[in-house]
């Protein structure tokens, strides 16, 4: 990458050259030749460049949405043999009423899952769903009442998307380190009365309140998302979106 770089440069200074020959023998009929020449040869060589840049960072992108992919599911696979492990033991041990019970927490959990998945914007489903895999500092609880689809609300779901990352990402690196227990994030999701509305919920300790605070009303401004309510402590958020 950084020699497509200097590539990029190198051809961009090339262009002083045809200029120089211009302007020491501008009175000879082939220097504005070569100067137009030159110039739509560097231009092209710029846009290939250009491109096999933009190739190498899609190539880059897909290959770390892949990774992702594969962390997250190798986690969802572990989840699903620690349940069927606790399931077989319950059977083994002739317990009914365990089994009934557990299973009725993976159905809670699978129905959660699922409206996570339906949220509509793919950015934010991604990052919800593998939030686990890229952060070791903070866990993620989301709770989305009901069947909400952000892209069939009146409302710029890709800047709503992009805000909530922003600001799952200030509280993750706002975490204090070294706690016994891992912090807790629960983001509630959830639209009531022409209103969206977006809580956010943090057990365990914070630094840097104040920058927090102001990282919170930077990425809001200029989004339809409103505070309602701001803890001073910033561990309770809520915000709304009229619709």
């Amino acid at each position: 990458m950084i020699h497509t770089r200097t590539a990029k440069l190198a051809v961009a200074l090339s262009v002083v050259v045809p200029a120089v020959v211009l302007f020491k023998w501008h009175s000879l009929p082939w220097s504005p030749v070569v100067f137009v020449l030159w110039v739509i040869g560097a231009a092209a060589m710029w846009v290939k460049l250009e491109r096999k840049e933009q190739s190498h960072w899609l190539d880059r992108s897909v290959k770390a949405i892949q990774m992702t992919s594969i962390r997250t599911l190798n986690h969802h696979r572990h989840d699903w043999m620690n349940d069927l492990q606790i399931l077989y033991g319950y059977v083994r041990m002739n317990k009914p009423d365990k089994i009934i019970h557990y299973v009725e927490k993976i159905r809670e959990r699978m129905t959660a899952e699922s409206r996570i998945a339906k949220l509509g914007q793919p950015a934010l489903v991604l990052f919800l769903q593998s939030f686990r895999t890229i952060s070791p500092s903070m866990r993620l609880d989301v709770i989305v009442e009901g069947e909400v689809n952000l892209t069939e609300l009146p409302i710029d779901g890709k800047r709503l998307s992009e805000t909530l990352i922003e600001l799952i990402n200030a509280y993750r690196f706002a975490v204090k380190p070294g706690q016994e227990d891992i912090p807790l994030l629960t983001l509630g999701i959830s639209v009531q009365e022409g209103s969206l509305f977006v809580s956010i919920q943090v057990e365990g300790e914070l630094t840097g309140n104040r920058e927090l605070y102001r990282q919170l009303n930077e990425k809001l401004a200029g989004t339809p998302m409103q505070a309602v309510h701001i803890d001073p402590a910033m561990k309770e958020v809520r915000l709304r979106a009229d619709l």
